[in-house]
């Protein structure tokens, strides 16, 4: 592996990389494990992990990418302090859900798929999060909020703002 591959990746999460990287090496199904434990050490998948780890585990970089690409769980940007997951399932989109991704994107001032410049916040987009009833939701980490309208959503936003 060529060193400009891994500019900007410190000593240390490198070898934790290596590390996790060894454990799976000629074991079949280890890809996503790897992966897995390469977002939890960087926060996400830049470029250079993906080449270590197709390089590492003797994959091509294609397979890893696709892996990255197809699970959501994987993230090639680096993600937010906070995570905002708005649901688009169909309960919560007939409820009005795109008004609020709107109300989102205002507030935020980014779109889906993107993490504010401050990393405080990133928003996605989900299915489902089982709260049909209280539709439109949205999450952020672990808590929800339901029945919601644009209005509510710089009120919610706030709570979780550090100056």
């Amino acid at each position: 592996m060529t060193e400009a591959c891994c500019q900007g990746i410190s000593d240390e999460k490198y070898r934790k990389l290596d590390e996790v990287i060894t454990q799976y090496q000629g074991k079949p199904g280890g890809l996503i494990p790897v992966l897995h434990q390469a977002q939890l050490i960087f926060g996400y998948l830049p470029k250079a992990v993906q080449i270590k780890v197709a390089e590492g585990l003797n994959v091509p970089l294609s397979e890893v990418y696709g892996v990255v690409t197809f699970y959501s769980f994987f993230s090639q940007k680096p993600r937010g302090e906070h995570s905002i997951g708005i649901c688009l399932g169909t309960a919560c989109y007939v409820k009005g859900a795109a008004a609020i991704v709107e109300a989102l994107e205002e507030t935020l001032g980014i779109k889906v798929g993107d993490t504010t410049e401050d990393r405080q916040f990133s928003l996605l987009v989900t299915r489902c999060v089982g709260a049909c009833g209280l539709a439109p939701v949205l999450t952020i980490d672990e808590d929800v909020y339901g029945r919601l309208t644009p209005e509510k959503i710089p009120e919610i936003i706030k709570q979780y703002e550090t100056v």
